[in-house]
């Protein structure tokens, strides 16, 4: 209760133009601000990322194989949080940030081809199966690729219950899931809204105020859909991190 309040009280701030995206103006920025801090009071745990640099990457390292797609510091993990007051402070350092979300904290991502997102999202609407929040990225440089955001299986306390999954996905083994990845712990997403290199964007199409489902009752119609569309994109890039 008391974090709902501080973001409320946050959103009756004044609006000044340091949260702008450049380019964009006072008011684009302060939307941005306003869609990123949704997303923390939803309990999103966030951390800053790079950001596109021309067709390139912010940061410092030599054609970097996954421009803007990457967390700041090595220490994202232990750096991400839902405090408003941080996110301001890194917008403010860096109004042209993207931000990622730590998942296997508060939820897990199912992350899966475009096309077989959106048949997929069809068919759960059919069903009247309660659907969580729901990402989309777009862009000429890359795969597109829709994220629904789902409740996190957890941490046991005893490591050796842990259920392995062979879609389990972290940033060293995105080439290895090119249907279906399940992004845990150890692992991230972009957090809308965000810009890829060229004209790429991650937005919401379901957003982050809806309830986390559990993931298993998304789980067939995705892997179903990802089956249908299986090996049409399998020479593209990657949407999401492969290392840093």
């Amino acid at each position: 209760m008391e974090r709902k309040g501080r973001f409320s009280q946050w959103l009756r701030r004044p609006r000044s133009g340091a949260g702008g995206d450049q380019g964009t103006g006072a008011g684009a920025g302060g939307v941005r601000e306003d869609l990123l801090m949704a997303a923390a009071a939803a309990g999103f745990p966030l951390a800053p990322a790079a950001h596109p640099s021309g067709y390139g990457c912010s940061c410092d390292r030599i054609g970097c194989p996954t421009p803007a797609r990457h967390p700041v510091s090595f220490a994202w993990q232990t750096q991400a949080t839902t405090d408003p007051d941080k996110v301001a402070q890194w917008l403010r350092a860096d109004p042209q940030a993207n931000f990622i979300t730590a998942t296997g904290i508060v939820h897990d991502v199912l992350d899966v081809p475009a096309d077989a997102g959106r048949l997929a999202l069809e068919r759960l609407g059919a069903a009247e199966v309660e659907v969580g929040p729901v990402a989309t990225s777009s862009g000429d440089l890359q795969q597109g690729r829709m994220l629904f955001f789902t409740a996190t299986r957890g941490t046991p306390d005893d490591e050796d219950e842990w259920w392995p999954c062979e879609l389990d996905c972290h940033p060293e083994t995105m080439d290895e899931h090119p249907g279906l990845r399940w992004h845990c712990r150890g692992s991230y997403v972009l957090v809308p809204p965000a810009r890829l290199p060229g004209d790429g964007r991650v937005g919401w199409v379901l957003g982050p105020e809806r309830a986390l489902p559990d993931p298993l009752t998304l789980l067939e119609a995705l892997t179903d859909a990802c089956a249908r569309f299986a090996g049409e994109d399998q020479d593209q890039a990657a949407a999401w991190p492969m290392g840093r």
